[in-house]
C-alpha cells in the first residue's frame, strides 16, 4: 500500500493518540468506529494481536488499542498467539521470547490490569475465533514485512465477522514502512534521504500509555508458563538456551542506558571506530531485543541522539544502522516477495552468480560440515562457533562468513539456502529482515554495486582471510571464541551435573 493509499485508509479513523501515517485499515467494519460513548452498548471490545512487537512501553499499537478502546468505552484485551514452530525456532529462540512473554504477562495484568491470552495452534484459526467469542469490533496488530505473517493477516481479514475492523500499526519502524516508500529501494543512499525528510515527524518521544476506562470482565488469565517454557525448550534442545542475554523489557532497557554496562554509557564513545572489529566488544547487545521487540528502536534512537554532542561520530553512525539500514531490510522484505531467494537478486547479481556457477571450487564442503565448523579457514570456523555455541556472531563476521558459504557451496542457490538455514537456526536474532538481507547482502549483491570480477563471486563484493588479517586481530578473535566456547561447555556441564544431584537427591 503506498503513501497515499495509507493516508487515504488512515482517514476512516477520526481520532487517535497515534500518528496516522503509521495506522494503515486492512479491513473497515460495517459499524464504523464513529459512535460517541454513549451509544457503545452495541460495540465489542478491541483486542491487540500482539506479535513483532512484544513489549508494554514504548509500543504504538498497543497505544493505539488502548486508545481505541476509550474512545468507545469498551475493553481491551492483548492475545498472543504461539506457533509449535515459527520458521524452524529452537529452544534458543523460543525460550528467550516466552520468558520475555511471561514477565508481560504479569505485568500487564497487574499494573494496567489488561488481560493476556495465550493461544497455541495456528493464528489463521485461533485468533478468529477468539475474536468471535468476545464479540470484538477492532482488531489491532503490529507490522511485519515477513510474507508468512503478512499471508496469516490475508487470511484472518477475510474470516472474521464483517462487524470487525482490522488495523494495522508499524510499531517497529521509526518511520512506517509505507509512508518511507511505495517501492523496493535499491540501496541506502536511495532510502536515506527519504527517511532523513520524515524523521522529525516521526523520532518523537511516545505519549504516556492512558489508563483503560472499562475493565475486561473475568479477572486475571491463569498461564502456566513453567510448563509451557519446559516443554518448548525440551523439544528445542538441539539449539540449547543462551545465558549471557536474559529476555524482557527491563533488561533491553539496561542494555540500552544501564549505568554499569549500557551501550549508551559505556560503549557508544567506542562504536564509530570500533563496531566493525571483532576482537573488540563495541556493539551494542540490543539486536535481541529490537527482533523481539522487547525494546523499541525508536526508544534506542530517541535515546541515542541526546549524546549527539558529546560523541556526534558514533552517534551518527549508529543511527545510520539502527535506522537507515534496518528499515532498509523491512523495505527489501516487503517489495520483494523473494527476499529470501536467488529470485530476489538484481539482474546483473543474479546473471553474474549465473556465468560463474560452475567455477572451480578449492573446497567444497556440505551443509553438516559447516555447520560443525569442519573447514580449513580457523577464522571462519571461530565465526561459526561463536553463533552456534553464543548465539550471535559479531556483525563484520557475518558477512565474512556468508561470503565463504558462497565461495565452497556447488551453487550461489545452496550457499543462500545454507547461509539462511543456519543464520535462522542459531542465531538468537534469526528469522528477521537483517539476517535475510544480510544473507542476500553477502551472496546476491543486494544492496550493493558490481566490483572487479573473480572466480565463482563473479561481480559480487569479495572477502578473504588476508584481508580481514588488515582490519583486525584474527588471531585474538578466534582465542576469544575458543575461550568462550570452553566457558560455554563448562558452565553446561555444571549445570547437567547440579540437575542429576538434585534428581538423586529427591
Amino acid at each position: 500500500m503506498g503513501t497515499a493509499t495509507a493516508a487515504a485508509a488512515s482517514s476512516l479513523i477520526k481520532s487517535t493518540a497515534v500518528q496516522l501515517g503509521r495506522i494503515r485499515v486492512l479491513k473497515e467494519g460495517i459499524h464504523q468506529h464513529t459512535q460517541p460513548p454513549s451509544s457503545s452498548s452495541n460495540v465489542g471490545p478491541v483486542v491487540y494481536w500482539m506479535f513483532r512487537d512484544q513489549r508494554l512501553r514504548d509500543n504504538w499499537a498497543l497505544i493505539h488499542a488502548v486508545d481505541q478502546a476509550n474512545r468507545l468505552n469498551v475493553p481491551v484485551a492483548v492475545a498472543f498467539n504461539l506457533f509449535d514452530q515459527f520458521l524452524g525456532a529452537k529452544a534458543r529462540q523460543l525460550g528467550f521470547m516466552l520468558r520475555g512473554l511471561q514477565q508481560l504477562h504479569n505485568e500487564i495484568e497487574e499494573t494496567l490490569h489488561i488481560p493476556f491470552f495465550l493461544f497455541q495452534g495456528e493464528a489463521v484459526e485461533t485468533i478468529p475465533s477468539f475474536l468471535q467469542e468476545c464479540g470484538a469490533s477492532l482488531l489491532v496488530t503490529d507490522f511485519s514485512p515477513l510474507r508468512q505473517v503478512r499471508g496469516w493477516k490475508e487470511e484472518i481479514t477475510k474470516r472474521v465477522s464483517d462487524s470487525v475492523s482490522i488495523h494495522e500499526v508499524d510499531a517497529h519502524n521509526i518511520v512506517p514502512l509505507w509512508i518511507t516508500s511505495n517501492k523496493l529501494e535499491y540501496a541506502p543512499r536511495t532510502i536515506r534521504p527519504k527517511i532523513n525528510n520524515l524523521l522529525p515527524d516521526y523520532l518523537i518521544d511516545f505519549p504516556p500509555l492512558k489508563p483503560q476506562s472499562r475493565i475486561w470482565p473475568g479477572g486475571n488469565r491463569s498461564i502456566d508458563w513453567e510448563t509451557l517454557i519446559a516443554d518448548v525448550v525440551r523439544k528445542g534442545d538441539e539449539v540449547p538456551e543462551i545465558d549471557w542475554c536474559k529476555p524482557g523489557e527491563v533488561v533491553a532497557l539496561e542494555t540500552l542506558m544501564g549505568n554499569e554496562n549500557g551501550f549508551l554509557t559505556t560503549r557508544l564513545k567506542n562504536y564509530a571506530t570500533d563496531r566493525n572489529n571483532p576482537s573488540k566488544q563495541a556493539i551494542s547487545g540490543l539486536s535481541p531485543y529490537i527482533h523481539f521487540g522487547q525494546i523499541s528502536a525508536q526508544r534506542c534512537a530517541f535515546e541515542a541522539r541526546k549524546l549527539h554532542k558529546a560523541h556526534p561520530q558514533a552517534v551518527d553512525v549508529f543511527l545510520s544502522e539502527l535506522i537507515v539500514f534496518r528499515e532498509l531490510s523491512d523495505n527489501f522484505c516487503y517489495y520483494q516477495p523473494h527476499y529470501d531467494s536467488l529470485q530476489g537478486a538484481w539482474d546483473w547479481a543474479r546473471n553474474t552468480l549465473m556465468e560463474h556457477a560452475l567455477d572451480k571450487r578449492q573446497h567444497l564442503y556440505t551443509r553438516e560440515q559447516l555447520e560443525n565448523a569442519q573447514t580449513a579457514d580457523n577464522l571462519w570456523n571461530a565465526s561459526q562457533l561463536e553463533m552456534v555455541h553464543y548465539g550471535k556472531m559479531h556483525g563484520f563476521m557475518r558477512m565474512y562468513w556468508a561470503k565463504k558459504i558462497l565461495e565452497w557451496t556447488n551453487s550461489p542457490q545452496e550457499a543462500l539456502e545454507i547461509a539462511i538455514y543456519l543464520n535462522d537456526k542459531y542465531h538468537i536474532d534469526g528469522r528477521d529482515p537483517n539476517g535475510y538481507v544480510g544473507c542476500m547482502w553477502s551472496i546476491c549483491g543486494v544492496h550493493d554495486q558490481g566490483w572487479r570480477e573473480r572466480p565463482i563471486f563473479g561481480k559480487i563484493r569479495c572477502m578473504t582471510y588476508t584481508g580481514c588479517k588488515r582490519k583486525f586481530d584474527v588471531d585474538g578473535y578466534i582465542a576469544y571464541v575458543k575461550r568462550l566456547v570452553r566457558d560455554i561447555k563448562k558452565r553446561k556441564g555444571e549445570t547437567l551435573l547440579n540437575n542429576k544431584a538434585k534428581q538423586f537427591a529427591s
